[in-house]
C-alpha cells in the first residue's frame, strides 16, 4: 500500500496534509507573553505558563506542549501588563471647582481560569474595569480641594483608587499595577477665568495675612530690643553715671562737630557758643 502511495502523487498530498493537520492540531507552542488555558469539552481542564510573580522567563513553562487534537481548545491570554485608558470625564472637587480628568490604569490577568470563566478575553475585562476606574476617581477626587492633586496627598489618592479598582478586577482574575491621572484640567472659557481669579484674590489674601503677621512679629522684636537696650543703659549709668555723661557728652560732640563720613558737609556748619555754655562743660574740665 504505501509503494502505491508513493507512486501516488495526489495521495502523498494528501496524506502529507493528514499529518500536517494532526500534528498542528495536537503540538502547540506556547510563547513567554501569553498564559494557556486548556479546556476539553468546555471545561477547563489547565493551564500552561501561567503568571507568577518572581519567576523569571525561561522557567515559568512556556514552550513546546501537546494537546489531544480535535478535543482540546487553547485560549491564549496575555500574560503582560496591558493598559486602560479612560476617557476624559468631569470631576467635581469639595471646593466646587469642575475639572477635567484624563487618567489611566495599568492591570496584569494573575489568574488565566477565573478570567477566562468571568470574561473570556482581555478586551471585555478592559470594558468591565473602565467604569469602575472613573467611578472611583470621581468618588475620591470629590472628597478632595483642587489642590490635593498639587501635593503629595496625590500619591494616597492614586492608591486609594487603586484599591477600590482591584476590588473589583480580582472578580475577572486581573491585578491593578498601577493609577496615575495624565491630565486635571479646569474647563474652558468663563469657569477657568473665574477660577483663576478666585485663586489670585486667596493668593493676595494670603500675602496680606502674611505680611501683617510678620510686621506684628517685627514690632515685638522691636519693642523687645528697645527695653533690652533701655535696661542696659540704665544698668550702666547706674554703675558710674559721671562715665556715662561724659560718654553720652563725646558722642554729641562727634555727631555735631565732625563732619559727614563722605565729606559733603565739610566747612558748612558754623556753631557760635558761649565758653560759659553747659554744653561744652566737658572741654572746660568741670562739671
Amino acid at each position: 500500500m504505501m509503494s502505491r502511495i508513493v507512486r501516488n502523487p495526489i495521495a502523498l498530498a494528501f496524506a502529507a496534509i493528514l499529518v500536517l493537520i494532526l500534528v498542528g492540531s495536537t503540538v502547540a507552542i506556547v510563547p513567554e507573553t501569553q498564559q494557556a488555558v486548556i479546556v476539553r469539552f468546555g471545561e477547563v481542564d489547565r493551564t500552561v505558563n501561567k503568571y507568577k510573580e518572581n519567576v523569571r522567563y525561561g522557567q515559568t513553562g512556556a514552550g513546546l506542549i501537546v494537546r489531544i487534537p480535535f478535543f482540546e481548545q487553547i485560549y491564549w491570554i496575555d500574560k503582560r501588563i496591558l493598559s486602560l485608558p479612560m476617557e476624559q470625564q468631569q470631576v467635581l472637587s469639595t471646593d466646587q471647582r469642575r475639572l477635567q480628568v484624563n487618567a489611566f490604569a495599568r492591570y496584569r490577568i494573575v489568574d488565566p481560569v477565573r478570567m477566562y470563566i468571568s470574561a473570556r478575553t482581555e478586551d471585555k475585562v478592559g470594558d468591565q474595569l473602565r467604569p469602575i476606574l472613573g467611578s472611583a476617581l470621581r468618588n475620591e477626587l470629590g472628597r478632595r480641594p483642587f489642590a490635593a492633586l498639587l501635593s503629595p496627598e496625590r500619591g494616597q489618592v492614586m492608591t486609594n483608587v487603586k484599591n477600590a479598582l482591584n476590588r473589583v478586577a480580582a472578580q475577572y482574575g486581573a491585578e491593578i499595577v498601577d493609577v496615575r491621572i495624565k491630565r486635571a484640567d479646569l474647563p474652558e472659557g468663563t469657569p477657568l477665568e473665574s477660577a483663576l481669579t478666585r485663586m489670585q484674590t486667596a493668593r493676595e489674601q494670603e500675602a496680606r495675612s502674611i505680611r501683617a503677621q510678620g510686621t506684628k512679629q517685627a514690632q515685638i522684636i522691636r519693642a523687645e530690643a528697645d527695653a533690652e537696650a533701655a535696661r542696659t543703659y540704665a544698668e550702666a549709668y547706674g554703675k558710674d553715671p559721671q562715665f556715662y555723661d561724659f560718654y553720652r557728652a563725646m558722642e554729641s560732640y562727634r555727631v555735631t562737630f565732625m563732619p559727614a563720613s563722605d565729606g559733603r558737609d565739610k566747612g558748612r556748619s558754623s556753631i557760635i557758643l558761649s565758653p560759659q555754655n553747659d554744653y561744652l562743660r566737658e572741654f572746660r574740665g568741670q562739671r
